[in-house]
């Protein structure tokens, strides 16, 4: 059984079955005795660090885990893909966009461990972006990237017609290559910027949280309509996480926030209530392999 925004803001029998949520039905209590995701209360497995290890399997993998000559999924060779690499780019992961005005064009790759979100999760996730209008031309869509890597989910919202996207990642290495590759995809930054509306696409290196928390700092002075964060699986607390999004001003009413987890992490929460009242509705919850995307939408109104 599912849940649907109109059960809870009223609405036909005919709306409930369109609007009806891909959230599986969660019980009523936790094993560790915490109560149910539909009362907004954070369990505790989202307060520590998960354990969501993944092999390498031909990504960009760190020069100290390496063995010479070594192959197999423990130590992969990077290997250029096809006979010559496209203009000196290296992508072992053979990135690419995948729809949009820069259909096709393959990305450069940071010399740091990525695991970026698999091709088929990311034509879903711009299918359900496009359904629900965020990129029809008389949209405005600011889009903020956080943990960028090398900016493939941002470029691919680009690609498809967000007005702008500011991409956060705390790798020197990663923001490096998200300029590379919006200048190769022809979304070099513009000049024109104001309160109401921005086309300045912007790189920011600093820590997530921080971006989160104090946007001011970092040169962040608006609200975004869409929010992705893809963060690694191990090295934060997801609750940490998500009081960070649902409290920022990054977000305002029907903002749309995905977040992608390990399916280790089980589930996160279908309500997420802010401090100062209003809530985050989870409109998504899909399970793709070991990878889960969950998307949210600030305070809906409707419109």
């Amino acid at each position: 059984s599912g849940y649907s925004i109109s059960r809870i803001y009223g609405g036909s029998s005919l709306t409930r079955r369109k609007r009806v949520l891909l959230f599986k039905k969660p019980p009523l209590k936790f094993e560790d005795g915490s109560s149910s995701l539909l009362d907004g209360e954070i369990p505790a497995n989202l307060k520590r660090k998960v354990k969501a290890r993944r092999v390498p399997l031909g990504h960009v993998v760190p020069k100290d885990i390496r063995k010479a000559q070594a192959g197999g999924t423990a130590n992969p060779r990077l290997r250029p893909q096809g006979v010559a690499r496209e203009a000196g780019l290296n992508n072992p992961s053979n990135l690419k966009i995948l729809g949009g005005s820069a259909k096709g064009k393959r990305l450069d790759s940071p010399d740091v461990y990525l695991r970026p979100m698999m091709g088929k999760v990311r034509e879903a996730v711009y299918s359900t972006f496009e359904s629900f209008g965020l990129y029809n031309s008389e949209t405005v869509s600011r889009h903020l990237d956080v943990f960028s890597g090398s900016g493939s989910v941002g470029i691919e919202s680009l690609s498809r017609g967000a007005s702008s996207c500011t991409f956060v990642d705390f790798s020197s290495s990663c923001c490096d290559a998200i300029k590379r590759n919006l200048v190769w995809c022809n979304f070099e930054p513009s000049s024109v910027s104001n309160d109401l509306f921005t086309s300045t696409n912007k790189v920011i290196c600093c820590d997530a949280l921080a971006a989160f928390t104090n946007p001011e700092k970092f040169g962040i002075n608006h609200p975004f309509e869409i929010v992705t964060v893809c963060p690694p699986y191990e090295e934060i607390a997801y609750a940490d996480l998500l009081f960070a999004i649902a409290n920022s001003k990054l977000v305002k009413e029907d903002t749309i926030i995905l977040i992608e987890y390990p399916v280790e992490l089980k589930c996160l929460p279908h309500v997420y209530r802010r401090e100062d009242g209003g809530l985050l509705l989870g409109i998504r919850n899909r399970r793709y392999g070991r990878t889960v995307i969950a998307m949210y939408i600030v305070n809906p109104t409707g419109r």
